[in-house]
């Protein structure tokens, strides 16, 4: 199934890979509805891009969140791919001599437990359409973690699992279960990350993701070339070798 003349949801898609997603996706004549934590970056996006549909949502709002779902199936019945993209990394210093969790609290409220609960009440409404696609963002630190971010190494780890899980449950559905897993990329989901030489550039990740979902044939894993250091690290038995060089 490919992703083409479908309507997606993207959360987080006022910046970023949520962004770049949305407006490829949108090129290839999909119809795009985007969430963002703040108006201002999101009301910039819809004026960029008048055909999209914009939510305001904190992902970290229980509230708003128990809200949205029941909202954006109401408004766009014909909604049928769903991709859970917002998240956040911080860094935490578990040597420091005052550690707390405030960081930690907010990485899984963020990362882990609003895309599951997003996903709970969209699967009823994705399941009812004849092909529909629940999408997940994880990312390469699934696989091999970076010290400095442990609790959003492990969130990324988590919902990777979950994936996994959550496709053979809906195996036989009409609901295909697939997982975004990006290498570092150059953005600004950290500070200073968009400069960094290393980093995949934005464009180059975006072109060979948009090009993988255009396929008639999806994969479940949906990798760029440059994940595969860290996602087969451990099945070719340099998992050492990957986290040092990740780590220093």
């Amino acid at each position: 199934m490919s992703f083409i003349n479908r309507t997606i949801l993207i959360t987080g898609g006022n910046s970023g890979i949520g962004l770049a997603l949305a407006e490829a996706l949108q090129s290839k004549g999909n119809r795009i509805i985007v969430t963002g934590r703040k108006q201002e970056s999101l009301q910039a996006v819809l004026d960029r891009n008048s055909d999209m549909v914009g939510y305001q949502l904190d992902v970290t709002d229980d509230a708003a969140l128990a809200a949205f779902p029941a909202k954006v199936i109401s408004d766009h019945p014909e909604l049928d791919t769903v991709i859970l993209n917002a998240g956040i990394m911080e860094g935490e210093d578990y040597t420091a001599s005052s550690v707390t969790v405030d960081v930690a609290n907010r990485t899984i409220a963020t990362n882990l437990t609003a895309p599951i609960a997003m996903a709970a009440a969209f699967l009823p409404h994705l399941q009812s359409r004849p092909k529909s696609a629940l999408i997940t963002v994880s990312s390469g630190l699934a696989f091999v973690p970076k010290a400095a971010n442990p609790v959003y190494s492990a969130t990324k780890a988590a919902i990777h699992s979950w994936t996994q899980a959550v496709r053979h449950q809906l195996r036989g559905t009409s609901v295909a279960v697939h997982e975004i897993a990006p290498p570092l990329v150059a953005t600004e989901l950290t500070p200073g990350q968009s400069k960094i030489e290393a980093a995949m550039s934005l464009q180059e990740f975006t072109d060979e993701v948009v090009g993988i979902m255009s396929r008639d044939q999806v994969p479940g894993e949906i990798l760029v070339s440059r994940v595969s250091f860290q996602r087969n690290a451990e099945a070719e038995h340099r998992y050492e070798a990957a986290f040092t060089a990740i780590n220093g």
